[in-house]
């Protein structure tokens, strides 16, 4: 059964408004939340950037049914891979065993704040790689000491952990990262209905690992004025990943996007109030094998995407039980 959850998009909305977002996809019958984990917006339009573990720890106390996921965590420049590992086991510890840690290689955008090198994507992956295995083994419980080709760790020891073990998701793009993926960690995350990643991980032995994909529905009166929303808000997303991963700030995502027309979202993008158009989306990921489906719903108005799913999308969605 495919399990559909909510995106809580920090770059686009404050602290507060994002626990109140939660607990709303919770009342509202989704399966899980996915928090992205940013230190800018990656556009001016969209606004916030609030630290998201502050945000997990209310959301972890604030509810009681939905999984947490973040979606995604860089673990190896901003922060160091033993803070991730203790801040994980402490959310999986508030929400008694809900927490899904979801990682990435990261941007640029976020990652170069502390004055770090920005390393090339093959390092990245090695360092993700190792991040990962310092995690796992902090997890075990125990005092542990860790000297990697990037990471050192000194004598170090969990104090809180959760009974069961935290599920690692990596973010992926390719058959490099999924090879990744398939070695280290439990389940891929993406943002395109790409069946190959799907199969790929698969073929290496991860048969039942979990297999997340985002979809963007820009929900709105008028596809028209969904479309608006989306450029406004999620127009960055049209310029793919090799660009995403690279530019180091806001001001380089609004000179990149700025001939990024709306009508140029309209083919990975459902907008509007039709039921069969997001329908007709969700069913592109579902069929290239995704089995955790996260909807976007870019712009101010959440309510307003709410009562969709719980009027309309939710009942449509039982097609895919």
């Amino acid at each position: 059964m495919v399990k559909f959850g909510y995106k809580l998009m920090t770059e686009e909305h404050g602290p507060a408004a994002l626990v109140k977002n939660a607990c709303r996809a919770e009342a509202a019958g989704f399966d899980f939340l996915s928090i992205s984990d940013h230190f800018h917006p990656w556009l001016e339009a969209q606004g916030h950037a609030p630290f998201a573990w502050s945000v997990l720890g209310a959301i972890a106390h604030a509810t009681s049914r939905i999984g947490i996921a973040t979606g995604l965590t860089c673990p190896i420049l901003r922060y160091h891979p033993a803070i991730i590992a203790q801040a994980a086991a402490t959310i999986a510890v508030m929400s008694e065993g809900r927490f899904t840690l979801a990682l990435g290689a990261g941007e640029r955008l976020n990652e170069h704040v502390t004055g770090v090198r920005w390393p090339s994507v093959p390092e990245r992956h090695d360092m993700l790689g190792e991040a990962i295995e310092i995690c796992r083994t902090l997890w075990k419980g125990g005092v542990h000491s860790w000297q990697g080709q990037h990471f050192v760790v000194d004598h170090a020891q969990l104090y809180d952990l959760p009974d069961a073990p935290i599920d690692i998701v990596l973010g992926v793009s390719g058959e490099k990262s999924v090879a990744l993926a398939a070695e280290k960690a439990d389940g891929i995350m993406t943002t395109e209905p790409n069946p190959e990643l799907v199969s790929g991980f698969r073929a290496k032995g991860k048969a039942k690992g979990p297999c997340y994909a985002e979809a963007v529905l820009a929900y709105a009166p008028t596809e028209a004025e969904g479309l608006k929303i989306a450029h406004e808000r999620f127009r960055f997303s049209a310029l793919g990943w090799a660009v995403n991963s690279e530019l180091p700030s806001v001001e380089g995502f609004e000179a990149a996007t700025r001939f990024v027309e709306p009508e140029d979202l309209a083919g990975t993008v459902a907008a509007g109030p039709d039921l069969e158009t997001h329908m007709s989306l969700i069913r592109k990921y579902v069929e290239a094998g995704y089995d955790h489906v996260v909807l976007t719903c870019p712009g101010p108005d959440q309510e307003r995407f709410m009562s969709f799913f719980e009027t309309e999308l939710r009942e449509g969605l039982r097609e895919f039980a």
